[in-house]
């Protein structure tokens, strides 16, 4: 039975890597375009929010998320989701609604065609370069002063454990909500490690539960206080993956 699947787990994982890349190609000149200006962003994250879309489509996934508290067009938010999967970035751009700016890692740039806009419009981090660490924080600062949304994956890396739950936090995220006063949002993606994990024989069509968490509000926070934030997101995040799986 075994050797049955696969043959499709191999059709599956080829089937995601070319959807990723091909609807690309064709657009490579507007792509261009609107990644030249940053006046122009919000126009290339309508075009990443179909570009994800299509793939969670395609792929036979469905988007099922609730919010607990509902997002202000007029705020800035620091977005705290796990990281388990490659379509952690797409389930991001599927269910937001404004704008925002991914902090990624390096080694993304290097994938062919992806890379290059990734790199063009996120903000990457050399986890191995501390000059690198010190340059995300001034380019999120310049961003979140500009009004717009940031996302970080606190645990920084997806774990080479795949029983590990979920991995300790770094403490970027929370030191920048603190300077900025602006909120922490947990974000919990339920199913992306069931549906595609980094495990190349596994994964199948299917839902995708996210829940948007009560947010974690900064005001009058110091750097003192990140500690204790980081703490918190991690343990709204940790109980909810707990109780899910104690449901299932």
């Amino acid at each position: 039975m075994k050797l049955l699947k696969y043959p499709f787990y191999i059709f599956w994982r080829c089937w995601f890597y070319c959807w990723v890349l091909f609807p690309i190609i064709p657009i490579i000149p507007i792509l261009l375009i609107v990644t030249s200006s940053e006046k122009l962003y919000p126009t290339f994250f309508k075009i990443a929010q179909a570009w994800a879309n299509t793939i969670l489509f395609v792929m036979g996934f469905k988007v099922d998320y609730i919010e607990e508290e509902p997002l202000d067009n007029t705020k800035s938010y620091m977005f705290c989701p796990n990281h388990t999967s490659m379509i952690d970035v797409m389930l991001m751009l599927s269910i937001a609604k404004n704008p925002f700016v991914f902090v990624g890692k390096k080694e993304l740039t290097k994938i062919p065609i992806f890379g290059y806009f990734y790199k063009r419009t996120c903000i990457i981090v050399d986890r191995s370069n501390s000059k690198s660490r010190k340059a995300v924080f001034d380019e999120a600062r310049r961003k979140l002063s500009d009004g717009m949304d940031v996302c970080i994956f606190p645990e920084g890396l997806v774990p080479d454990d795949e029983s590990v739950v979920l991995a300790d936090f770094k403490n970027g995220a929370f030191r920048l909500a603190v300077e900025f006063q602006i909120p922490i949002v947990p974000i919990t993606m339920y199913d992306c490690k069931k549906r595609f994990s980094y495990t190349f024989f596994s994964g199948a069509p299917g839902k995708l539960r996210t829940k948007i968490h009560k947010f974690l509000y900064t005001e009058g926070l110091t750097l003192k206080n990140c500690e204790t934030l980081k703490k918190q997101t991690f343990d709204v995040i940790y109980n909810e993956l707990i109780s899910d799986s104690k449901n299932t």
